[in-house]
């Protein structure tokens, strides 16, 4: 559930749908992106292996398979039901750190031309790596960050255009 109380809706594997997806589990976290989830009295063990916040998806792995997983929120529901999903897209012209954490690597360079999902860098936070890509077609104007940093939440990492 998100801050509204709406249920999320979450695509796993691109085929299988479900359209109300809670946060409201018993989660535990074990260490490095791993948690023991218990819903509906079925335990579960959850590994986190990529995430995107950007995109809302995430690669997880649940009682050793495999899954990707796409989040929708009610207004990414709410677009994709108004037909608007390809309006709503605007250009970022900057990123952001999601949340505090360590620079790991740095994969662009100031001037260079990047596309929609190429790596720009790795943020390490909670001991998990999250690999930051490119929100959209553009060229790298600056970063503002260099590899070892550490950075605070919405600390601005790289400069678009």
């Amino acid at each position: 559930m998100n801050n509204t109380g709406e249920p999320f809706k979450a695509t796993v594997n691109g085929q299988f749908i479900f359209d109300e997806v809670y946060s409201g589990l018993d989660i535990v976290p074990m260490s490095d992106g791993r948690y023991h989830v218990l819903r509906d009295n079925v335990s579960y063990h959850v590994e986190i292996l990529r995430t995107d916040y950007h995109t809302k998806t995430f690669s997880i792995k649940v009682n050793g398979s495999s899954y990707e997983v796409q989040l929708a929120d009610q207004y990414d529901q709410l677009v994709n039901r108004l037909g608007l999903a390809v309006v709503s897209e605007h250009k970022v012209r900057e990123i952001r750190a999601p949340m505090p954490g360590l620079v790991l690597d740095i994969s662009v360079e100031a001037g260079q031309q990047v596309e929609k999902g190429e790596p720009l860098l790795i943020l390490e936070a909670m001991k998990m790596e999250n690999l930051l890509k490119s929100p959209g077609d553009g060229v790298v104007k600056a970063i503002l960050v260099k590899k070892g940093e550490a950075v605070e939440k919405n600390f601005l990492l790289i400069e678009l255009e």
